[in-house]
């Protein structure tokens, strides 16, 4: 029942081969590597939102602006409900700090959480170091160069390189002190995987289906274009967040993300 609704979202005839299990099966991978973004204002809009998407997505992102409103009590009740959580605030401190709040982050029960590269290895070493021992740790993510920044952004705080190559230097730098995770924009995605190997985890924000607005991001692409690269999950907010119906919109994508593996 499938079949025809995937070649809708793919230029290749499906093969004859193929069978309604096998297609089910990679609209279930999908389900389980869409991350939508629940950048809502407070936790009311967040739990409906989630009841809308539900069966159509396996996590949930919980940014800073849901965060500041709700705190962490929003994500318990996603935990809950069998949701997985990406703690996304982006950590950038000294490393004292950065590592308590690591610690405190992997006791709400979330299953991947960020901080900033840009702290340095220093800080990089200790939020890791923050998780050793855990029974069950996050994941932890270091953030590279954010989607929102073209080459004119870098150059005005300072940056001499272009976002590519600040995206390499920057994991690198982060491989060195023992993090395999990495957030970067779809266009870096094909890089860090080369950099990473199959082992590495790849969260691409900068995801816009064809004939979406881009918003703020710079460095966008397809879900297709990214999962093809490399990519291990997507992040997409406003495309599915802003649609009239965000069920059909996360469905849609989810179409298009089993189409491309």
């Amino acid at each position: 029942m499938y079949l025809s609704e995937l070649q809708n979202f793919s230029s290749t005839p499906a093969s004859p081969l193929a069978t309604d299990h096998a297609i089910a099966e990679r609209i279930d991978a999908s389900r389980k590597r869409l991350i939508v973004a629940l950048d809502v204002p407070d936790a009311a809009s967040a739990f409906a939102l989630a009841e809308r998407l539900e069966d159509t997505c396996q996590w949930f992102k919980v940014g800073l602006e849901l965060f500041a409103a709700a705190g962490p009590a929003v994500i318990e009740p996603l935990l809950k409900r069998g949701y997985s959580i990406f703690l996304d605030l982006k950590f950038h401190d000294i490393p004292n700090t950065v590592a308590g709040a690591v610690r405190s982050a992997a006791g709400l029960g979330v299953q991947m959480l960020t901080v900033h590269a840009g702290g340095g290895p220093a800080m990089l070493a200790a939020a890791r170091g923050a998780l050793e021992g855990m029974d069950s740790p996050p994941e932890l993510l270091a953030v590279t160069v954010l989607t929102s920044m073209d080459a004119a952004q870098c150059t005005a705080v300072g940056q001499d390189r272009t976002p590519a190559s600040q995206v390499e230097l920057l994991a690198r730098m982060a491989q060195g002190v023992g993090v395999r995770g990495f957030v970067c924009s779809p266009q870096e995605v094909a890089g860090l995987r080369s950099l990473t190997g199959p082992e590495g985890v790849l969260v691409i924000p900068g995801i816009r289906p064809a004939g979406t607005g881009i918003g703020d991001q710079k460095r966008i692409a397809t879900p297709a274009e990214a999962l093809r690269s490399g990519a291990s999950y997507l992040v997409v907010g406003r495309p599915i967040t802003q649609a009239a119906d965000p069920a059909a919109a996360a469905e849609a994508i989810v179409k298009e993300m089993a189409a491309a593996l």
